[in-house]
């Protein structure tokens, strides 16, 4: 923790990193004053000098839209003011505190728990400034003993035994980067763990001050601290440097407490949080209003006296109107032609779907060991239900199904692929049981959709084996837009009443970007677009993906140019390929371009804006001189925090939620799926949540295998 001292009165706000606000001309010297986790509190003089003056006119012009420019650095520095207090008491991660006073903590099992808190961010409103706070929750190590962590997070029973050159692997990469407490000292103190040691405990030896002294790091604690150590087996943690590590046995250091825990959370531990953390909305709304109230802006001097700032302790009011949700048109054969879907739900009795597709080419392989013989049976009831839904699906399979050993997926697929190539009736649909356990999913999708060119439907053993006729209605759903079916229009689309889609042609975009998890820093970024390829319907979307430099977030393939030695300068990008293809589907050119960019932070507006709108510009005109189609541009946020709740309780669904109309991210759901080209195999070799790279590195973009064409014609990412 770092405070500031100045002489005088004078309070400072810290944003905690190198700047701090002060509301006056005067440079003078500034005292650090440093808590570090050592017997005492050392002192720093630092030099400082103005690096800029915000001015809080802009703001006032620009909340009273006079100036359409946003201030973002006045926000910036009242958001600083705002958080100052709550940063020298709670764990910050990000916009959010936590800390065990703020709410539940639990167990999520394997050495990690969670923290309850709270995300505060000050925003510019049309009502003014407002600052927007909803609950939270994350992940953090348990303050344990590192051994004990070893145990549960590794399930270990016996630390008595040596671990094998793979599992130490895993707990240094679980371990890197944490701080422990060193329990057997006198006095508090803390070192950060660099890595493990390749030998056990018991077979280290190091040298003493004196430069000449070998001495075994088990004889060392045994008589200088008298301690015995109970797992000489076990690696020690290093801390310190590699040229000068120093060994800690694992049963003698804690791990710190308020650590977050930023790797990635396995599906029983995303439940539990999931579980722990879901709040009815009169609920949520309590805990929001008390994280108000807990903090008590209106005593801080710095916020009222120093900023002259005030901050409500009642939540804000708006006015809100309900929008009627589209009817949705299925075909005319089944008994419900129209529907206006209620709470944002609808399902498929009585319907049929407005355009079903066709396979007569398939099987099925099952890789399932505890639903061996489930194939014929299961595959049965899902063509039953797909031909009664509207499509055409043929009852036998084209070549025989299958049952293998999960070991064996890639001879498997490929068995199957030639086996139909081979009798000239290649596979329109490749129906999977996953395996029992998780983990292959990524690496079926990849082999199917970039190696062999499959449309595949993968389904989890357990739901697959209840054979639920629910179940069944929502894969034969997924199925129909994989082999290119429509299940539902939008009937004012096909009536020509949606304003600015149906009058003329149109063609609607989607992007979005995936990053690497948090501490992995050699992995690309992801990008997809996808883009709708009928009209008026606007139902069917092509995705394509591409990898991008590491945590770049404007999109740098919507359009690019390539120098060929026979063809010269080639044009393409994503933009240009599915206007191509659109134009190809329904022999028309885009009049108008609607498109929703997902992901963007607020202070990337401008320069997303900015540089994706040229290269949509230069995509168009690439195609043809002159052609410029009016682009309407949409940001699209859903990680903003925003939490709406009803004043009238009588107007919202069964959960008190506020009725919904649920929007689809299909540029998401590309972007995620070809993430697993790349790291299906790169989880097991633990390269994902590896260390940071070094500043001057240049982490060489990993190229994306190239999806088969069959494949990308249709909505293969759902």
């Amino acid at each position: 923790m770092v405070h500031l001292g100045l002489r005088g009165n004078t309070i400072v706000s810290y944003d905690g990193l190198l700047t701090f606000y002060i509301l006056t001309d005067v440079i003078i010297p500034v005292i650090f004053l440093v808590a570090c986790h050592c017997r005492k509190e050392r002192q720093f003089k630092v030099a400082i000098k103005l690096a800029s003056k915000p001015d809080l006119h802009y703001l006032r012009e620009f909340l009273s839209r006079r100036h359409f420019e946003c201030p973002q650095e006045v926000i910036q520095v009242l958001d600083v003011v705002l958080r100052s207090k709550p940063s020298q008491i709670y764990t910050e991660v990000g916009r959010s505190f936590f800390d065990t006073s703020l709410g539940p903590r639990g167990d999520l099992g394997n050495g990690i728990e969670y923290w309850s808190g709270y995300y505060q961010s000050l925003r510019p409103t049309q009502m003014g400034l407002s600052l927007n706070i909803d609950v939270s929750a994350r992940s953090f190590y348990e303050p344990i003993l590192v051994s004990e962590f070893v145990a549960k997070h590794f399930r270990r029973t016996n630390l008595s035994k040596p671990l094998s050159d793979q599992d130490r692997i895993k707990v240094k990469k679980a371990l890197k980067g944490v701080r422990v407490k060193l329990i057997y000292m006198n006095y508090a103190k803390t070192c950060k763990i660099v890595g493990v040691s390749r030998d056990p405990i018991s077979q280290l030896t190091f040298t003493l001050d004196d430069k000449r002294t070998d001495v075994s790091v088990v004889k060392y604690f045994r008589e200088k601290y008298n301690v015995v150590l109970k797992y000489p087996s076990l690696p020690a943690l290093q801390s310190g440097s590699e040229a000068r590590p120093v060994y800690l046995p694992m049963e003698l250091c804690s791990i710190v407490e308020g650590q977050r825990y930023t790797k990635k959370l396995n599906e029983q531990q995303v439940r539990s949080l999931l579980k722990a953390t879901c709040q009815r909305p009169n609920v949520r709304e309590g805990n929001v209003t008390k994280m108000v109230q807990i903090n008590n802006f209106e005593v801080e001097e710095l916020v009222t006296k120093e900023f002259g700032m005030h901050v409500r302790k009642e939540l804000a009011l708006i006015d809100a109107r309900v929008l009627n949700p589209p009817a949705l048109k299925y075909h005319d054969s089944g008994r419900e032609k129209i529907v206006n879907p209620s709470c944002g739900q609808w399902n498929m009795i009585n319907k049929k779907m407005v355009n079903g597709g066709k396979v007569d080419f398939w099987t099925c392989v099952n890789f399932s060991s505890e639903h061996w013989n489930m194939s014929e049976d299961f595959c049965a009831e899902l063509v039953k239900m797909c031909n009664s839904k509207g499509m055409v699906f043929r009852q036998t399979p084209s070549i025989a199904m299958r049952s293998a050993r999960s070991d064996r997926i890639d001879q498997t697929l490929m068995d199957v692929y030639k086996e139909s190539a081979g009798l000239n009736k290649p596979l329109q649909l490749l129906i999977i049981i996953l395996p029992d356990q998780t983990g292959s999913y990524g690496k079926i999708k990849r082999i199917c959709e970039t190696e062999l060119g499959i449309v595949s439907q993968c389904c989890k053993p357990v739901q697959a084996a209840k054979f639920s006729n629910q179940y069944f209605e929502n894969v034969a759903l997924k199925i129909n837009a994989k082999v290119g079916g429509r299940n539902t229009v939008l009937n004012d689309a096909i009536l020509r009443r949606i304003p600015l889609v149906t009058d003329v042609p149109t063609i609607i975009f989607g992007a979005d970007v995936t990053h690497p998890p948090p501490g992995e820093d050699s992995s690309s970024s992801i990008a997809a677009v996808v883009a709708s390829m009928d009209w008026p319907e606007v139902t069917k979307y092509r995705g394509i993906v591409s990898a991008q430099t590491h945590r770049v977030e404007i999109i740098q393939d919507l359009y690019k140019q390539t120098k060929d030695p026979q063809k010269g300068l080639v044009e393409g990008g994503m933009v240009r390929e599915l206007l191509i293809a659109f134009f190809k589907s329904t022999r028309q050119k885009p009049s108008r371009i609607i498109f929703y960019r997902d992901g963007v932070s607020e202070g990337q507006f401008s320069q997303v804006l900015l540089y994706e709108m040229d290269a949509i510009r230069k995509a168009c005109s690439s195609l043809q001189e002159g052609y410029m189609p009016r682009v309407t541009f949409v940001v699209v946020q859903k990680r903003h925090h925003t939490r709406l709740f009803p004043t009238d309780r009588n107007k919202t669904d069964k959960s008190g939620n506020i009725l919904p109309v649920p929007p689809a991210y299909y540029a998401h759901h590309a972007a995620s799926r070809a993430r697993y080209y790349i790291e299906d195999e790169m989880s097991d070799s633990g390269s994902t949540g590896g260390g940071r790279k070094p500043k001057d590195k240049v982490v060489e973009v990993r190229q994306l295998p190239s999806i088969k064409d069959n494949v990308k014609e249709v909505m293969f990412y759902i």
